[in-house]
């Protein structure tokens, strides 16, 4: 629908870390293509910019979110660890929470009620 707002969830965590949409489809690619790097190109990020994130993330979490091993002769390659696709799908879910919620039906109604011009 033409009123359908773009949902854009930024958890700030008191620690320093904020965690949004960008992070998530960071992990999502890691997970799905098993490289840091891949991941990055998928975003059209460096290399060393996806890494900054996952190091980032890494130092923030309780435990690492991805865990890497360096390139060689059969290559390297990068998973996310049980923490990581935990906080991987509590982030979905809290957007699909959103999604989902009647505040929004609400919002979207009465977006619809200007457009008309009511």
């Amino acid at each position: 629908m033409e009123n359908d707002p773009r949902l854009s969830l930024r958890l700030h965590f008191s620690h320093g870390l904020t965690f949004g949409r960008g992070k998530a489809d960071l992990l999502q690619f890691i997970h799905e293509d098993g490289s840091i790097s891949a991941a990055g190109r998928r975003m059209k990020m460096s290399y060393r910019r996806a890494w900054a994130l996952v190091e980032e993330m890494n130092a923030h979490f309780s435990a690492p979110v991805v865990d890497s091993s360096r390139g060689g002769a059969k290559g390297g390659g990068a998973v996310l660890t049980p923490l990581g696709h935990k906080v991987l799908t509590d982030y979905r879910a809290l957007e699909d929470l959103l999604r989902k919620a009647p505040q929004l039906a609400s919002l979207r109604a009465a977006m619809a009620d200007m457009a008309d011009g009511k």
